[in-house]
Protein backbone atom coordinates (compact mmCIF):
# COMPACT_ATOMS: atom_id res chain seq x y z
CA UNK A 1 0.00 0.00 0.00
CA UNK A 2 1.19 3.52 -0.77
CA UNK A 3 0.76 6.55 1.50
CA UNK A 4 -0.86 8.97 -0.93
CA UNK A 5 -2.34 9.09 -4.40
CA UNK A 6 -2.87 12.22 -6.45
CA UNK A 7 -5.55 11.74 -9.07
CA UNK A 8 -7.50 13.60 -11.71
CA UNK A 9 -4.91 16.13 -12.83
CA UNK A 10 -2.00 16.49 -15.20
CA UNK A 11 1.61 15.82 -14.21
CA UNK A 12 4.61 17.60 -15.70
CA UNK A 13 7.03 14.88 -16.79
CA UNK A 14 10.42 15.38 -18.49
CA UNK A 15 8.64 14.85 -21.80
CA UNK A 16 5.91 17.38 -20.98
CA UNK A 17 2.46 17.38 -19.30
CA UNK A 18 0.68 14.02 -19.16
CA UNK A 19 -2.64 12.81 -17.76
CA UNK A 20 -1.43 10.34 -15.13
CA UNK A 21 -1.99 9.66 -11.44
CA UNK A 22 0.82 9.75 -8.89
CA UNK A 23 1.45 7.45 -5.95
CA UNK A 24 3.69 8.37 -3.01
CA UNK A 25 5.41 6.09 -0.51
CA UNK A 26 7.80 7.11 2.28
CA UNK A 27 8.15 10.63 0.95
CA UNK A 28 9.09 9.61 -2.59
CA UNK A 29 7.29 9.10 -5.87
CA UNK A 30 6.33 5.42 -5.95
CA UNK A 31 4.77 5.27 -9.38
CA UNK A 32 3.03 6.87 -12.35
CA UNK A 33 -0.29 5.27 -13.25
CA UNK A 34 -2.95 5.46 -15.93
CA UNK A 35 -5.87 7.54 -14.67
CA UNK A 36 -7.89 5.60 -12.11
CA UNK A 37 -5.38 2.76 -11.75
CA UNK A 38 -3.22 3.98 -8.84
CA UNK A 39 -2.99 1.56 -5.89
CA UNK A 40 -5.09 2.16 -2.80
CA UNK A 41 -3.78 4.65 -0.26
CA UNK A 42 -5.04 6.03 3.05
CA UNK A 43 -4.99 9.55 1.58
CA UNK A 44 -6.11 10.71 -1.86
CA UNK A 45 -5.82 14.21 -3.29
CA UNK A 46 -8.20 15.13 -6.10
CA UNK A 47 -6.18 17.31 -8.47
CA UNK A 48 -8.90 17.78 -11.07
CA UNK A 49 -8.22 21.02 -12.96
CA UNK A 50 -4.68 21.24 -11.57
CA UNK A 51 -1.19 20.43 -12.83
CA UNK A 52 1.43 18.76 -10.64
CA UNK A 53 4.90 20.26 -11.02
CA UNK A 54 8.05 19.07 -9.30
CA UNK A 55 8.54 21.42 -6.34
CA UNK A 56 10.52 24.50 -7.33
CA UNK A 57 14.25 24.66 -6.53
CA UNK A 58 15.33 28.27 -5.92
CA UNK A 59 19.11 28.46 -6.21
CA UNK A 60 19.46 32.11 -5.06
CA UNK A 61 17.83 33.07 -1.75
CA UNK A 62 18.68 35.36 1.19
CA UNK A 63 17.37 35.51 4.74
CA UNK A 64 20.59 36.27 6.71
CA UNK A 65 19.24 34.52 9.81
CA UNK A 66 19.75 34.23 12.69
CA UNK A 67 20.78 37.91 12.44
CA UNK A 68 18.23 40.64 11.65
CA UNK A 69 15.00 38.86 12.69
CA UNK A 70 13.15 42.11 11.97
CA UNK A 71 13.76 41.43 8.27
CA UNK A 72 12.51 37.87 8.41
CA UNK A 73 13.47 34.57 9.96
CA UNK A 74 14.22 31.13 8.59
CA UNK A 75 10.72 30.14 9.67
CA UNK A 76 8.96 33.14 8.12
CA UNK A 77 10.80 33.05 4.80
CA UNK A 78 10.67 29.29 4.29
CA UNK A 79 6.94 29.49 5.07
CA UNK A 80 6.78 32.03 2.26
CA UNK A 81 8.67 29.59 0.04
CA UNK A 82 6.06 26.92 0.70
CA UNK A 83 3.33 29.38 -0.28
CA UNK A 84 5.18 30.01 -3.54
CA UNK A 85 5.55 26.35 -4.50
CA UNK A 86 9.27 26.37 -3.61
CA UNK A 87 10.24 23.16 -1.83
CA UNK A 88 14.03 23.53 -1.92
CA UNK A 89 16.07 26.71 -1.61
CA UNK A 90 19.76 27.56 -1.42
CA UNK A 91 20.65 30.22 1.14
CA UNK A 92 23.42 32.66 0.26
CA UNK A 93 26.30 33.20 2.73
CA UNK A 94 25.62 36.85 3.63
CA UNK A 95 25.14 36.43 7.34
CA UNK A 96 26.37 38.21 10.43
CA UNK A 97 29.14 37.15 10.59
CA UNK A 98 29.70 35.97 7.03
CA UNK A 99 29.41 32.24 6.40
CA UNK A 100 33.10 32.07 5.54
CA UNK A 101 34.36 29.55 8.13
CA UNK A 102 33.34 25.93 8.74
CA UNK A 103 32.28 26.82 12.27
CA UNK A 104 29.81 29.50 11.08
CA UNK A 105 28.56 27.12 8.39
CA UNK A 106 27.80 24.48 11.03
CA UNK A 107 25.96 27.00 13.20
CA UNK A 108 23.81 28.12 10.26
CA UNK A 109 23.05 24.54 9.26
CA UNK A 110 21.84 23.79 12.78
CA UNK A 111 19.73 26.95 12.86
CA UNK A 112 18.09 26.16 9.52
CA UNK A 113 17.50 22.53 10.49
CA UNK A 114 15.60 23.67 13.57
CA UNK A 115 13.43 26.24 11.78
CA UNK A 116 13.10 25.54 8.03
CA UNK A 117 9.69 24.54 6.66
CA UNK A 118 11.13 23.42 3.29
CA UNK A 119 14.36 21.72 2.25
CA UNK A 120 17.50 23.85 2.15
CA UNK A 121 21.09 23.92 0.96
CA UNK A 122 23.74 26.35 2.17
CA UNK A 123 26.32 28.31 0.21
CA UNK A 124 29.75 28.94 1.66
CA UNK A 125 31.98 31.96 1.11
CA UNK A 126 35.52 30.81 0.29
CA UNK A 127 36.93 32.81 3.21
CA UNK A 128 40.72 32.68 3.38
CA UNK A 129 40.94 31.04 -0.09
CA UNK A 130 42.84 28.03 1.23
CA UNK A 131 42.37 24.44 0.15
CA UNK A 132 41.94 23.40 3.79
CA UNK A 133 38.92 25.67 4.27
CA UNK A 134 37.51 24.62 0.89
CA UNK A 135 37.80 20.94 1.77
CA UNK A 136 36.07 21.42 5.13
CA UNK A 137 33.13 23.09 3.38
CA UNK A 138 32.94 20.20 0.93
CA UNK A 139 32.90 17.70 3.80
CA UNK A 140 30.13 19.68 5.47
CA UNK A 141 28.01 19.53 2.34
CA UNK A 142 28.09 23.10 1.03
CA UNK A 143 25.80 23.22 -1.98
CA UNK A 144 28.05 25.76 -3.78
CA UNK A 145 30.34 28.76 -3.23
CA UNK A 146 29.62 32.48 -3.68
CA UNK A 147 31.78 35.56 -4.16
CA UNK A 148 31.18 39.25 -4.88
CA UNK A 149 33.46 41.29 -7.14
CA UNK A 150 32.37 44.39 -5.21
CA UNK A 151 33.64 45.65 -1.83
CA UNK A 152 31.61 45.20 1.33
CA UNK A 153 28.93 47.88 1.74
CA UNK A 154 29.76 50.54 4.30
CA UNK A 155 29.14 49.34 7.84
CA UNK A 156 28.65 45.71 6.80
CA UNK A 157 32.23 44.47 6.71
CA UNK A 158 31.63 41.47 8.96
CA UNK A 159 28.81 40.26 6.70
CA UNK A 160 31.10 40.20 3.65
CA UNK A 161 34.47 39.23 5.13
CA UNK A 162 35.65 36.27 3.04
CA UNK A 163 32.92 36.88 0.44
CA UNK A 164 33.79 40.22 -1.18
CA UNK A 165 36.84 40.21 -3.50
CA UNK A 166 37.00 43.48 -5.46
CA UNK A 167 40.58 42.83 -6.62
CA UNK A 168 41.00 40.74 -9.74
CA UNK A 169 43.90 38.70 -8.38
CA UNK A 170 41.71 37.52 -5.48
CA UNK A 171 38.87 36.73 -7.87
CA UNK A 172 41.24 34.57 -9.92
CA UNK A 173 42.54 32.86 -6.77
CA UNK A 174 38.96 32.07 -5.75
CA UNK A 175 38.13 30.57 -9.14
CA UNK A 176 41.35 28.57 -9.13
CA UNK A 177 41.04 27.14 -5.62
CA UNK A 178 37.39 26.17 -6.21
CA UNK A 179 37.97 24.62 -9.64
CA UNK A 180 37.61 20.87 -9.65
CA UNK A 181 35.25 20.75 -6.68
CA UNK A 182 32.24 20.02 -8.87
CA UNK A 183 30.35 22.76 -7.05
CA UNK A 184 29.19 25.94 -8.79
CA UNK A 185 31.04 29.17 -8.04
CA UNK A 186 28.32 31.82 -8.13
CA UNK A 187 29.43 35.41 -8.65
CA UNK A 188 27.71 38.74 -8.08
CA UNK A 189 29.58 40.51 -10.88
CA UNK A 190 29.93 44.28 -10.98
CA UNK A 191 33.16 46.22 -11.46
CA UNK A 192 34.20 47.87 -8.19
CA UNK A 193 36.16 50.61 -9.93
CA UNK A 194 33.36 51.50 -12.33
CA UNK A 195 30.76 51.46 -9.55
CA UNK A 196 32.80 54.00 -7.62
CA UNK A 197 33.17 56.17 -10.71
CA UNK A 198 29.50 56.19 -11.68
CA UNK A 199 28.13 56.56 -8.17
CA UNK A 200 30.26 59.65 -7.59
CA UNK A 201 29.07 61.10 -10.87
CA UNK A 202 25.41 60.24 -10.17
CA UNK A 203 25.45 61.72 -6.67
CA UNK A 204 26.65 65.00 -8.12
CA UNK A 205 24.13 65.23 -10.94
CA UNK A 206 20.97 63.18 -10.28
CA UNK A 207 17.87 63.46 -8.15
CA UNK A 208 18.35 60.77 -5.47
CA UNK A 209 14.58 60.23 -5.21
CA UNK A 210 14.26 59.17 -8.85
CA UNK A 211 14.14 55.47 -9.62
CA UNK A 212 16.24 56.16 -12.68
CA UNK A 213 19.11 57.41 -10.53
CA UNK A 214 19.90 53.92 -9.26
CA UNK A 215 20.22 52.53 -12.78
CA UNK A 216 22.46 55.40 -13.84
CA UNK A 217 24.66 55.05 -10.76
CA UNK A 218 25.24 51.33 -11.55
CA UNK A 219 24.97 51.19 -15.36
CA UNK A 220 25.13 48.01 -17.38
CA UNK A 221 28.81 48.49 -18.24
CA UNK A 222 29.66 47.79 -14.59
CA UNK A 223 28.07 44.37 -14.89
CA UNK A 224 29.23 43.48 -18.39
CA UNK A 225 32.85 44.45 -17.67
CA UNK A 226 33.02 42.32 -14.52
CA UNK A 227 31.41 39.37 -16.30
CA UNK A 228 33.82 39.62 -19.25
CA UNK A 229 36.82 39.60 -16.92
CA UNK A 230 35.52 36.61 -14.96
CA UNK A 231 34.85 34.63 -18.12
CA UNK A 232 38.32 35.46 -19.43
CA UNK A 233 39.90 34.39 -16.13
CA UNK A 234 37.90 31.18 -16.10
CA UNK A 235 39.43 30.03 -19.37
CA UNK A 236 42.58 29.51 -17.29
CA UNK A 237 41.03 28.83 -13.87
CA UNK A 238 38.54 26.19 -15.03
CA UNK A 239 35.89 26.63 -12.35
CA UNK A 240 32.23 25.68 -12.66
CA UNK A 241 31.29 29.35 -12.95
CA UNK A 242 27.75 30.66 -12.59
CA UNK A 243 26.89 34.33 -13.20
CA UNK A 244 24.18 35.58 -10.86
CA UNK A 245 21.24 37.86 -11.73
CA UNK A 246 22.09 39.03 -15.26
CA UNK A 247 20.24 42.29 -15.99
CA UNK A 248 21.38 43.76 -19.29
CA UNK A 249 21.67 43.40 -23.05
CA UNK A 250 25.38 44.24 -22.75
CA UNK A 251 26.00 41.30 -20.44
CA UNK A 252 23.99 38.98 -22.67
CA UNK A 253 26.30 39.94 -25.54
CA UNK A 254 29.34 39.13 -23.40
CA UNK A 255 27.94 35.74 -22.42
CA UNK A 256 27.32 34.90 -26.07
CA UNK A 257 30.81 36.01 -27.05
CA UNK A 258 32.41 33.65 -24.49
CA UNK A 259 30.15 30.68 -25.23
CA UNK A 260 32.21 27.50 -25.36
CA UNK A 261 35.34 28.94 -23.77
CA UNK A 262 34.83 27.43 -20.29
CA UNK A 263 32.24 25.79 -18.04
CA UNK A 264 29.81 28.57 -17.19
CA UNK A 265 26.09 29.22 -16.82
CA UNK A 266 23.97 32.29 -16.10
CA UNK A 267 20.73 33.26 -14.41
CA UNK A 268 18.31 36.15 -14.33
CA UNK A 269 15.35 36.94 -12.06
CA UNK A 270 11.65 37.81 -12.39
CA UNK A 271 12.30 41.43 -11.36
CA UNK A 272 14.37 41.83 -14.54
CA UNK A 273 11.98 39.83 -16.75
CA UNK A 274 8.70 41.42 -15.61
CA UNK A 275 9.64 44.96 -14.49
CA UNK A 276 11.55 47.94 -15.86
CA UNK A 277 13.07 51.06 -14.36
CA UNK A 278 9.69 52.77 -14.85
CA UNK A 279 8.23 50.32 -12.31
CA UNK A 280 11.07 51.14 -9.93
CA UNK A 281 10.39 54.84 -10.27
CA UNK A 282 6.74 54.16 -9.41
CA UNK A 283 7.49 51.93 -6.42
CA UNK A 284 10.35 54.05 -5.08
CA UNK A 285 13.15 52.83 -2.86
CA UNK A 286 11.19 49.68 -1.96
CA UNK A 287 12.03 48.39 -5.45
CA UNK A 288 15.76 49.02 -5.20
CA UNK A 289 17.76 45.87 -5.92
CA UNK A 290 21.38 45.28 -6.94
CA UNK A 291 22.14 45.12 -9.80
CA UNK A 292 19.40 47.55 -10.84
CA UNK A 293 16.26 46.79 -12.82
CA UNK A 294 16.88 48.28 -16.27
CA UNK A 295 15.15 49.29 -19.49
CA UNK A 296 12.57 47.62 -21.69
CA UNK A 297 15.33 46.93 -24.24
CA UNK A 298 17.33 45.10 -21.57
CA UNK A 299 14.28 43.09 -20.57
CA UNK A 300 13.70 42.11 -24.19
CA UNK A 301 17.34 41.00 -24.48
CA UNK A 302 16.96 38.76 -21.41
CA UNK A 303 13.95 37.00 -22.92
CA UNK A 304 15.92 36.51 -26.14
CA UNK A 305 18.79 35.06 -24.10
CA UNK A 306 16.39 32.59 -22.50
CA UNK A 307 15.03 31.65 -25.91
CA UNK A 308 18.47 30.85 -27.34
CA UNK A 309 19.84 29.14 -24.21
CA UNK A 310 22.31 31.85 -23.18
CA UNK A 311 20.48 32.15 -19.85
CA UNK A 312 19.35 28.81 -18.43
CA UNK A 313 18.17 29.66 -14.92
CA UNK A 314 15.63 32.02 -13.32
CA UNK A 315 15.98 32.61 -9.57
CA UNK A 316 14.31 34.83 -6.99
CA UNK A 317 17.23 36.62 -5.30
CA UNK A 318 14.69 36.91 -2.48
CA UNK A 319 16.12 39.52 -0.07
CA UNK A 320 13.72 40.74 2.62
CA UNK A 321 14.24 43.99 4.50
CA UNK A 322 12.21 45.56 7.28
CA UNK A 323 9.86 48.37 6.32
CA UNK A 324 11.57 50.70 8.83
CA UNK A 325 14.92 50.12 7.10
CA UNK A 326 13.50 51.09 3.74
CA UNK A 327 11.55 54.04 5.15
CA UNK A 328 14.69 55.42 6.76
CA UNK A 329 16.03 56.12 3.27
CA UNK A 330 12.80 57.46 1.79
CA UNK A 331 13.71 59.81 -1.04
CA UNK A 332 17.25 58.50 -1.57
CA UNK A 333 18.11 55.54 -3.76
CA UNK A 334 21.75 56.09 -2.89
CA UNK A 335 21.31 55.12 0.78
CA UNK A 336 18.36 52.67 0.66
CA UNK A 337 19.16 49.00 1.35
CA UNK A 338 18.94 46.81 -1.78
CA UNK A 339 16.51 43.92 -1.73
CA UNK A 340 12.94 42.86 -2.39
CA UNK A 341 10.84 39.78 -1.55
CA UNK A 342 10.34 37.40 -4.46
CA UNK A 343 9.97 33.83 -3.21
CA UNK A 344 6.15 33.82 -3.51
CA UNK A 345 5.87 35.56 -6.87
CA UNK A 346 8.40 33.71 -9.05
CA UNK A 347 6.25 30.68 -9.88
CA UNK A 348 3.08 32.71 -10.58
CA UNK A 349 5.10 35.11 -12.76
CA UNK A 350 6.57 32.27 -14.79
CA UNK A 351 3.15 30.63 -15.13
CA UNK A 352 1.94 33.96 -16.46
CA UNK A 353 4.65 33.80 -19.12
CA UNK A 354 3.35 30.34 -20.03
CA UNK A 355 -0.20 31.69 -20.31
CA UNK A 356 1.06 34.48 -22.56
CA UNK A 357 2.71 31.95 -24.88
CA UNK A 358 6.22 33.15 -24.09
CA UNK A 359 7.32 29.76 -22.73
CA UNK A 360 6.03 26.21 -22.65
CA UNK A 361 5.25 24.85 -19.19
CA UNK A 362 8.28 22.56 -19.42
CA UNK A 363 10.58 25.44 -20.41
CA UNK A 364 9.35 27.55 -17.52
CA UNK A 365 9.85 24.71 -15.07
CA UNK A 366 13.32 23.91 -16.40
CA UNK A 367 14.33 27.52 -15.76
CA UNK A 368 13.16 27.60 -12.13
CA UNK A 369 13.71 24.01 -11.08
CA UNK A 370 15.03 21.19 -13.27
CA UNK A 371 18.09 23.03 -14.58
CA UNK A 372 19.08 24.13 -11.08
CA UNK A 373 18.61 20.64 -9.65
CA UNK A 374 20.89 19.25 -12.36
CA UNK A 375 23.56 21.97 -12.08
CA UNK A 376 23.81 21.61 -8.30
CA UNK A 377 23.95 17.81 -8.27
CA UNK A 378 20.47 17.14 -6.85
CA UNK A 379 18.94 15.42 -9.88
CA UNK A 380 17.13 13.04 -10.14
CA UNK A 381 16.12 13.35 -6.46
CA UNK A 382 14.89 16.89 -7.13
CA UNK A 383 13.50 18.43 -10.31
CA UNK A 384 11.29 15.61 -11.59
CA UNK A 385 8.32 13.49 -10.54
CA UNK A 386 9.68 10.19 -11.81
CA UNK A 387 9.64 7.13 -9.52
CA UNK A 388 12.28 7.44 -6.81
CA UNK A 389 12.31 11.23 -6.76
CA UNK A 390 11.33 13.17 -3.67
CA UNK A 391 7.59 13.74 -3.56
CA UNK A 392 8.03 17.52 -3.57
CA UNK A 393 5.09 18.82 -5.57
CA UNK A 394 3.58 22.17 -6.51
CA UNK A 395 -0.04 21.75 -7.59
CA UNK A 396 -0.85 24.75 -9.75
CA UNK A 397 -3.99 26.12 -11.32
CA UNK A 398 -2.89 27.35 -14.73
CA UNK A 399 -6.23 29.11 -15.26
CA UNK A 400 -6.25 30.72 -11.82
CA UNK A 401 -4.95 34.13 -10.88
CA UNK A 402 -2.48 35.46 -8.33
CA UNK A 403 -3.01 39.08 -7.34
CA UNK A 404 -0.23 40.65 -5.28
CA UNK A 405 -1.17 43.24 -2.68
CA UNK A 406 0.93 44.93 -0.01
CA UNK A 407 0.49 43.04 3.22
CA UNK A 408 -0.96 40.04 1.42
CA UNK A 409 2.14 37.86 1.18
CA UNK A 410 3.35 35.31 3.74
CA UNK A 411 6.89 36.75 3.79
CA UNK A 412 7.79 38.94 6.75
CA UNK A 413 8.71 41.51 4.09
CA UNK A 414 5.11 41.66 2.85
CA UNK A 415 4.95 45.40 3.57
CA UNK A 416 7.86 46.24 1.26
CA UNK A 417 6.65 44.30 -1.80
CA UNK A 418 5.87 47.53 -3.63
CA UNK A 419 7.47 46.31 -6.87
CA UNK A 420 4.69 43.73 -7.34
CA UNK A 421 1.81 45.59 -5.66
CA UNK A 422 -1.27 45.37 -7.86
CA UNK A 423 0.23 42.87 -10.30
CA UNK A 424 -1.99 40.06 -11.50
CA UNK A 425 -0.36 36.87 -12.73
CA UNK A 426 -2.21 34.17 -14.64
CA UNK A 427 -1.47 31.08 -12.56
CA UNK A 428 -1.88 30.13 -8.90
CA UNK A 429 -0.19 27.79 -6.44
CA UNK A 430 -3.08 25.68 -5.15
CA UNK A 431 -1.08 23.33 -2.92
CA UNK A 432 2.55 22.55 -2.06
CA UNK A 433 3.76 19.17 -0.80
CA UNK A 434 7.15 18.38 0.72
CA UNK A 435 8.03 14.68 0.81
CA UNK A 436 4.38 13.90 0.20
CA UNK A 437 3.02 16.08 3.01
CA UNK A 438 1.06 19.29 2.44
CA UNK A 439 2.98 22.37 3.60
CA UNK A 440 0.69 24.92 1.86
CA UNK A 441 -2.99 24.18 1.32
CA UNK A 442 -3.71 27.13 -0.94
CA UNK A 443 -4.74 29.38 1.93
CA UNK A 444 -2.30 28.86 4.77
CA UNK A 445 1.05 27.26 5.53
CA UNK A 446 0.60 23.89 7.21
CA UNK A 447 4.22 22.72 7.22
CA UNK A 448 6.04 22.53 10.52
CA UNK A 449 9.18 24.42 11.46
CA UNK A 450 12.07 22.00 11.38
CA UNK A 451 10.39 19.86 8.74
CA UNK A 452 12.83 20.92 6.04
CA UNK A 453 15.86 18.74 5.33
CA UNK A 454 19.46 19.73 4.59
CA UNK A 455 20.36 18.83 1.00
CA UNK A 456 23.80 18.38 -0.47
CA UNK A 457 25.09 17.08 -3.83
Amino acid sequence: MTDLTITGGEVLLPSGPARVDLSVKDGRIAGLHAPGSAPAAPETLDATGLTALPGIVDIHFHVRAPAYPERGTVASETRAAAAGGVTTLFEMPISKPCCATPEIFEDRRAHFAENAVVDFGLYAAPGDLTEATRDRFLEQGAIAFKIFTTPAPAGRGDEFDGLAFPEEDDQFRALKVLAGTGRPVVVHAESAALLAHFETMARNTLDPASGYSHNLSRPAVCESTAVAKLLAMNITAGAKLHIAHVTSAETVAVLRAFRGTSDFTAETCPQYLFATEADVDRAGIYAKVNPPIRTQADQDALWEAIADGTITHVTTDHAPFAKAEKQASEGSFFTAPPGSPGIETMLPAMLDAVSAGRLSLKQAHDLICANGAALYGLAPRKGSLLPGADADIALVDLAGETEVRLGGLVSHARDVAHLWDGRRFRGRVARTLLAGRTVWDGHQVTGREGGGRFVTP
